[in-house]
C-alpha cells in the first residue's frame, strides 16, 4: 500500500508557508502523496468545521508541485458541481502536468446546502449532477477536440489539450459511502475513497463495489479510504472508525486495509473541530508517530529518512 497525508488548507494560522511546511514534512517523513480539501463559499455551516482562510485546492497542489517535489497531489474531495466539468478537466490535467508525481482527482458530492445555494447550484441535484460531469470529464481528458451532450451540460468541438500526462486519464478516486456514492465509484472511478470507515461499511461497501462495477462492466475500483487519526483508547466495535484507537489498534487498522485489498490509504490528523484542533506541531508529531509506530521504514518505502 501506499500512505498519504490530508494537508490542511484552512483554519487560523494557516499561511503559505506553513502549507509548504506540512507538505515538505509529508514528504520528508516518506509519504508517497497529500490530498486537498475543497470549499468555495464558506458559508456558516461550513466556517464551523472548517473555517477560513481557506486556500483553494487546485491552486495549492500548482503551487506546491512547484515547491515540493516528490509528492503524488491530489483533492479529497472536489466537489463536482462546483465548478463546469471543462474547468475541472482542465485544472486537474494541468497540474498532473506539472507535477512530477502526478495527479488523483477525488471525487464527490459535498455536504452544505448552504454553499450550493450561494453557488446557485441546485443541492437536491447533486448526485445526478455529479455523475454526468465525471462522464464529461472523463470524455475531455480523452478526446481532442471534444463534444458531449448531457442533461446539465453540453458543449461541441472544443479543444482541450493539454491531456493529462497519466495515460489513459488521471485516476478518479470517488468518495461517500451511500448507495449511490458505491454505485458512482462502481461506475465510474478507479478507486473507492471513503472517509472514516467501519469495518462494518468496509464489510456492506465492498461487495457493493464489486456489484456494481460487473454491471458497468468495469474492473472492481480499488479501496482507497481516509482515515481521520484519534489517538485514545476507545471500544473496539464494528462500528468504530478506522485510525481511532491506540496505536497498536490503529496498527492493526492498517492491517485490516491491507487484507482488503486497500492500494493507498489517506490520513487525516484534523479532528474534526476547530477547538479541538491542537496546531502543526502536534500533527507533525502524530505523523511521526504514525511513521515510526504504526507504518515504520519498509511500509514507507527504502528512500524514507
Amino acid at each position: 500500500m501506499r500512505y498519504g497525508v490530508n494537508l490542511l488548507n484552512f483554519g487560523s494560522g494557516t499561511t503559505p508557508e506553513s502549507l509548504v511546511r506540512q507538505a515538505t514534512d509529508a514528504r520528508d517523513l516518506g509519504f508517497a502523496f497529500a490530498m486537498i480539501s475543497d470549499h468555495i463559499a464558506v458559508t456558516p455551516d461550513v466556517q464551523a468545521v472548517y473555517p477560513a482562510p481557506f486556500y483553494d485546492q487546485f491552486v495549492l497542489a500548482a503551487h506546491l508541485a512547484g515547491r515540493v517535489p516528490g509528492l503524488t497531489l491530489g483533492t479529497t474531495v472536489t466537489v463536482i458541481p462546483y465548478r463546469h466539468p471543462l474547468q475541472t478537466a482542465r485544472l486537474a490535467a494541468n497540474i498532473d502536468r506539472l507535477n512530477e508525481g502526478g495527479f488523483i482527482l477525488g471525487a464527490g458530492v459535498g455536504w452544505s446546502a448552504a454553499e450550493y445555494e450561494v453557488l446557485g447550484v441546485p443541492f437536491a441535484e447533486r448526485g445526478a449532477i455529479t455523475d454526468e460531469y465525471l462522464r464529461a470529464i472523463r470524455a475531455a481528458w480523452t478526446e481532442d477536440p471534444c463534444t458531449f451532450e448531457g442533461r446539465y451540460v453540453a458543449f461541441r468541438d472544443v479543444h482541450t489539450a493539454p491531456a493529462p500526462a497519466t495515460a489513459p486519464h488521471l485516476p478518479v478516486w470517488v468518495g461517500g459511502a451511500s448507495p449511490a456514492a458505491l454505485r458512482r465509484a462502481g461506475r465510474l472511478g478507479e478507486a473507492w475513497h471513503p472517509f472514516m470507515p467501519t469495518r462494518a461499511s468496509l464489510r456492506a461497501g465492498l461487495p457493493r463495489l464489486a456489484e456494481e462495477a460487473d454491471r458497468a462492466g468495469r474492473p472492481v475500483p480499488h479501496l482507497a479510504p481516509r482515515l481521520q487519526i484519534v489517538v485514545a483508547d476507545v471500544p473496539d466495535t464494528d462500528d468504530r472508525p478506522l485510525g481511532h484507537g491506540t496505536v497498536d489498534r490503529i496498527r492493526a487498522d492498517v492491517e485490516t486495509l491491507a487484507e482488503l485489498g486497500a492500494t493507498d490509504v489517506l490520513f487525516d490528523t484534523y479532528p474534526g473541530e476547530p477547538g479541538l484542533w491542537k496546531g502543526a506541531d502536534e500533527d507533525r508529531r502524530l505523523l511521526g508517530l504514525l511513521r515510526d509506530e504504526v507504518l515504520g521504514d519498509e511500509a514507507l518505502g527504502d528512500d524514507a529518512p
